[in-house]
């Protein structure tokens, strides 16, 4: 099975912004998604994206919005079906776009979106982003589940030339590189997403069964679904996720420039184009694999860490601990702050591979 990225902890406190606004308790919704309450204590904690699936779907389920409680007005479950029903019979992208924001204005507190074609470039607008936390996640919210939804449509996934939001740099920006594949700003005078109006013109290749198939897992699968593996960083990270399924040595950066038939300098420099590096990369791996498999499983931690290419329990526990900010067998029992007592698991050794 293909390894999602794990979700920063902060993406998890503003989902349930909704829930404290009306009054429900997160905990019955935080165990329903099998995520320790106490995560939330910690800056540094992450969840797989199969927890915050199911954390989506309680708070869903419990607000009775489709924006979660987190917008000034809800919106009915139901409204987002109606509105890709609305947008299927448009000739082209362009047209479906123009069509599902008309449909959005025609709820007064909906959100405020403009689609506009100016300098050689096309711009998508969320123009009513709210404050705080929960207004962010779902400006954020919004903007991935237009550009999936969109790029779904046609068939063909939309290259992004850039995304941009009114609120300033939040601790976790390294993460949005992941979410939206393009660079990102901050602090700009609208949130939205540029690319080039040439999709616009793209057909619609859906029809109502295939409609109605997505339909049954949206809006969920559309946030949670992977970027296409359109981006040098998102080719280089999933070939790492293939080796891992197979063998605990990662390959090394010359063996992976050499699958995606460039140099290792090429390689190097493309990556640094888009903000990172081979060796993040292969934490970030290495990261995700480890809090799904302590999440999602009962393999015993020492089993873990040699799947995982580390030689010795004491690396992992180290990179763990680096990672989130605890040890492997406190986030396992939920205890997100502090080291846990020595245990039969306790590592030994010194040496990462």
């Amino acid at each position: 099975m293909r390894r999602q990225p794990t979700i920063t902890v902060h993406q998890v406190r503003a989902v349930l912004a909704g829930a404290y606004r009306h009054g429900i308790d997160p905990v019955p919704l935080l165990q329903a998604a099998q995520i320790p309450p106490l995560l939330l204590g910690d800056d540094r904690a992450r969840i797989t994206s199969t927890q915050f699936s199911r954390l989506f779907r309680a708070l869903y389920r419990s607000t009775g919005d489709e924006f979660l409680g987190l917008a000034s007005a809800p919106s009915r479950p139901g409204t987002f079906a109606m509105m890709c029903y609305a947008v299927l019979g448009c000739r082209d992208l362009g047209g479906a776009m123009a069509r599902g924001i008309d449909f959005y204005r025609l709820f007064p507190s909906g959100p405020d979106l403009e689609l506009r074609v100016e300098d050689g470039r096309a711009h998508f607008y969320v123009r009513n982003e709210l404050a705080g936390d929960e207004g962010r996640f779902l400006t954020e919210c919004m903007l991935i589940v237009w550009h999936r939804l969109c790029s779904w449509l046609i068939g063909r996934r939309i290259t992004l030339r850039q995304t941009q939001f009114v609120h300033p740099s939040p601790p976790h920006r390294d993460e949005y590189q992941v979410l939206f594949g393009c660079p990102v700003r901050f602090g700009e005078r609208h949130s939205g997403a540029t690319f080039d109006p040439g999709w616009l013109s793209a057909p619609l290749v859906r029809d109502e069964v295939e409609v109605d198939r997505m339909l049954r897992r949206a809006p969920f699968d559309l946030l949670s679904r992977r970027a296409y593996g359109t981006t040098v960083a998102e080719q280089v990270r999933r070939a790492l996720v293939q080796r891992l399924r197979g063998t605990p040595r990662l390959p090394t950066l010359p063996e992976v420039a050499e699958r995606l038939a460039v140099s290792p300098a090429t390689l190097r420099r493309r990556l640094n184009q888009e903000g990172t590096c081979f060796r993040q990369l292969k934490d970030q791996v290495r990261r995700d694999a480890a809090i799904a498999g302590l999440a999602e499983g009962g393999e015993p931690i020492a089993e873990l860490a040699a799947r995982l290419g580390f030689s010795e329990d004491t690396a992992f526990h180290r990179a763990f601990r680096r990672w989130t900010g605890t040890t492997p067998g406190a986030y396992r029992t939920g205890r997100a702050t502090g080291g846990p007592a020595r245990t039969a698991e306790e590592p030994r050794g010194r040496q990462e591979v």
